[in-house]
């Protein structure tokens, strides 16, 4: 039996007792502090709460900014859909201000999470800037009839954005999207667009996967394409809108992600049970925003998951002047314009330290002055984007670098 048809049974067959966890829980909750002081009734609360967790579907989640503090202000947002296309829209987070600042293209990965894993990224950004997002659609979701998406799909699309937001665009891609931003900006300054970005930010990308490699790393050079193509790609089933489609699972993202730190997320879940038990709300809360973040997943077309797995982790072919996209050939010295800062953290366990970097050998025709880079000691993949490490350190040089670029 398939994968993703054996999940769709499980999920099934999981079903009622969910229900009578939820039930449970919904019942101990009912009755709340008055039968607090039996004994085990906070546990058994507390894990009847687990439990309901382990074991329901997530679903996309929302951005949820309304408002942001800017110069002092408490200023109203709202998130528009400029462009839909059938595997992304263009979101903008338009701020009630009449100069809302630079404007800036948050490109988010398409790798297996929601654009909204970027959210504090957006929400750091926000008082600042004037900040747009890729929102990648679940490739579950999409008709076949949409027809496929591959690399040079990929690269189109955010060729298409930038041609929309017109020049003056500041780009920063979060991981994954390194390679395709590179690639789409370095065809459009070979085409002497006028729409080419003033500036360009790789945060954590991999653009050379020989430097420094990770588990991740490692595992993809363990095994051969025609490997990844029998072993994770699945149809979606006829009960979703792109039934028939062939896929990268989500699901199947999300368990390699969990089993690189196994030990780390049954901590993270035991420690979840205490802070219930011990009524420790807030540390409760703050778990609960991360794993519904972390576990809601979407599936990633099978045609540009294989290529990415083949151009950028098998054989490399950007870094060693061998790139096509769309049977075009890429340069990225044709970048002469376009300023450049990379960003690495100095624990990061999925794009290792100068795998970012190397964008900088690639682009030979921009001038130093043009070129920056941050290393960031203690910070780890996720801490590139958000958490403590991106507010002190990642956030203020990638504002001082759009600032620079933009006078």
């Amino acid at each position: 039996m398939a994968l993703y048809a054996l999940r769709e049974l499980t999920l099934q067959s999981a079903g009622p007792l969910g229900a009578m966890i939820e039930a449970g829980q919904r019942a101990v909750g009912f009755w709340g502090g008055s039968i607090a002081w039996l004994p085990g009734m906070r546990e058994a609360g507390a894990a009847l709460d687990l439990l309901t967790r382990l074991t329901k579907s997530y679903g996309k989640p929302g951005f949820g900014i309304d408002e942001v503090i800017a110069r002092g202000q408490r200023v109203a947002v709202a998130e528009t859909a400029l462009i839909e296309a059938p595997f992304c829209r263009l979101l903008h987070f338009r701020k009630d201000m009449p100069c809302p600042g630079p404007r800036v293209l948050l490109v988010a990965p398409l790798s297996g999470h929601y654009a909204t894993l970027l959210r504090p990224t957006v929400e750091a950004l926000l008082p600042e800037h004037d900040v747009y997002i890729t929102d990648w659609a679940d490739a579950r979701l999409v008709p076949l009839d949409a027809g496929g998406f591959d690399l040079g799909s990929y690269v189109d699309y955010l060729k298409a954005f930038m041609r929309y937001l017109g020049a003056g665009t500041h780009v920063v891609a979060v991981c994954q999207p390194g390679v395709p931003v590179l690639c789409a900006v370095a065809q459009m300054a070979e085409d002497n667009e006028h729409a080419q970005p003033r500036s360009m930010t790789l945060v954590a990308a991999p653009i050379d996967t020989r430097v420094s490699p990770t588990a991740v790393n490692r595992f993809a050079q363990k095994y051969s394409l025609p490997w990844f193509e029998s072993n994770v790609i699945e149809r979606v089933p006829d009960s979703y809108p792109g039934r028939g489609r062939r896929v990268y699972p989500g699901f199947l993202q999300l368990a390699g992600f969990v089993s690189m730190n196994a030990a780390r997320h049954a901590g993270a879940h035991l420690d979840y049970y205490c802070h219930l038990v011990d009524g420790r709300q807030h540390e409760a809360a703050r778990h609960r925003q991360f794993y519904d973040e972390y576990n809601a997943v979407l599936d990633v077309p099978a045609e540009y998951y294989l290529e990415t797995i083949q151009k950028i982790f098998l054989e490399h072919h950007l870094c060693r002047g061998r790139m096509e996209i769309g049977q075009r050939r890429v340069y990225p010295e044709a970048i002469a314009n376009v300023s450049l800062l990379t960003i690495e953290g100095g624990d990061d366990d999925i794009t290792g330290r100068g795998q970012t970097e190397a964008a900088h050998a690639l682009c030979t025709g921009l001038a130093d002055a043009r070129k920056a880079h941050l290393v960031v000691d203690g910070v780890g993949h996720y801490g590139t984007f958000a958490g403590q490490g991106f507010r002190q350190s990642i956030l203020p040089a990638i504002t001082q670098f759009i600032q620079r670029c933009a006078d």
